[in-house]
C-alpha cells in the first residue's frame, strides 16, 4: 500500500480514475479525512468498520462502500484476519464527460449524500458481481494490449453503471440494523448545517434549535464525528467556497456563498487548507 495513501488529510487524483488492491495486516485508526474526488470501496476480506459523516458502518466481505468527495471519514481495522479491498478513486469531471443528460454517472455518490447512507449489500447471487467488474477495469488497467485505454474506460463506465443501479433500486443495506450504528439527533444537526452554510451558524444557535444542552452538543457532535463544531462548519464552508471557485464563481462571492463574513480570515484560512490561493482554483480562461 502506497505510503498515507488512505490516512493523508485530503487526497489528490491526477487521472480521471484510479485503481487499488490493497491488502493490511496490522491494525490502523486513520485520521478523519477527506478526499476531492469520489471513491468506491469493495471489501475482500478482513473487519473493517467506517464511519462517514457521522454515521458508523460495519463493513461485510463483498460490501460496496460509497464515500463521496468531500464527506469526512475513516477506518477502523480489526487485525483478527487480513483487510483486503479493491478501492477506486473517481474524478468528478471524467463522470461528467461520460454521462448522459439525464443519467449522471455521479448520481450514485449524490443519492448516497442526499440520504445520508453510503453501504450497498448485494445478495448471495450477486456478491461475486462486483468483484469480476473491479477484475475486469483490474486488467485493463494492467493490459498494454491495443485499445487497453479506451476499454479500461469502457470497464470504469460499466461498473458505475451498475453502481447506479443498484443504487436507484434501493440495494443498501439500511434496513439491516446491525450493518450501521447512528445518531438521529446528529444526523439531523449535519443536514441542517449542511443546507445553511451561507448562513450564520454558531454552537448556541444549534444548541438552541435542537432542544441540546451546548455541552452535550459539543461533546457528542465530536465523538460521533471527529470534529468540532467550529472545525466541522469552516472545513464545509472551505470545500463548499473550492466548488464554487472552481465552477468560476468570483473569489468575493464564492466566499460570500460559502458563509464567510470576513473576507481576510477566508483568505488565511484557505490558504492553510488548501495551500493554495483561491485563484488557483478558478477555471483558466
Amino acid at each position: 500500500m502506497p505510503e498515507g495513501l488512505e490516512g493523508d488529510k485530503r487526497g489528490y487524483l491526477l487521472e480521471d480514475f484510479r485503481l487499488f488492491r490493497l491488502k493490511d495486516t496490522s491494525t490502523k485508526t486513520l485520521e478523519y479525512h477527506y478526499h476531492e474526488f469520489d471513491k468506491l470501496i469493495l471489501l475482500l476480506g478482513g473487519k473493517v468498520t467506517y464511519m462517514v459523516e457521522g454515521v458508523t458502518y460495519f463493513l461485510q466481505p463483498w460490501d460496496l462502500l460509497l464515500v463521496p468527495r468531500n464527506q469526512i471519514h475513516r477506518a477502523l481495522i480489526d487485525t483478527g484476519e487480513p483487510y483486503e479491498r479493491m478501492v477506486l478513486w473517481l474524478g468528478r469531471e471524467w463522470m461528467d464527460r461520460r454521462s448522459d443528460p439525464d443519467e449522471p454517472l455521479s448520481a450514485c455518490f449524490d443519492l448516497a449524500c442526499r440520504r445520508g447512507f453510503h453501504l450497498l449489500r448485494t445478495d448471495g447471487e450477486r456478491r461475486p458481481f462486483y468483484l469480476r467488474r473491479f477484475q475486469e477495469l483490474e486488467e485493463a488497467l494492467r493490459s498494454r494490449e491495443y485499445g487497453s485505454g479506451r476499454m479500461a474506460d469502457a470497464c470504469c463506465q460499466q461498473l458505475l453503471i451498475d453502481v447506479n443501479r443498484d443504487s436507484l433500486r434501493d440495494k443498501t443495506a439500511e434496513r439491516e440494523k446491525d450493518a450501521y450504528r447512528s445518531d438521529p439527533k446528529i444526523e439531523e444537526i449535519l443536514h441542517y448545517i449542511a443546507g445553511n452554510l451561507d448562513g450564520p451558524l454558531t454552537v448556541d444557535a444549534l444548541a438552541e434549535r435542537f432542544f441540546l444542552s451546548r455541552y452535550y452538543l459539543m461533546h457528542r457532535f465530536k465523538e460521533v464525528t471527529g470534529y468540532t463544531v467550529h472545525q466541522y462548519i469552516s472545513q464545509k464552508r472551505l470545500l463548499l467556497a473550492g466548488e464554487l471557485l472552481r465552477e468560476g464563481t468570483p473569489v468575493m462571492r464564492a466566499a460570500v456563498l460559502a458563509g464567510f463574513g470576513d473576507y481576510s480570515a477566508f483568505l488565511r484560512a484557505f490558504r492553510a487548507t488548501f495551500h493554495a490561493s483561491p485563484r488557483d482554483f478558478q477555471p483558466r480562461r
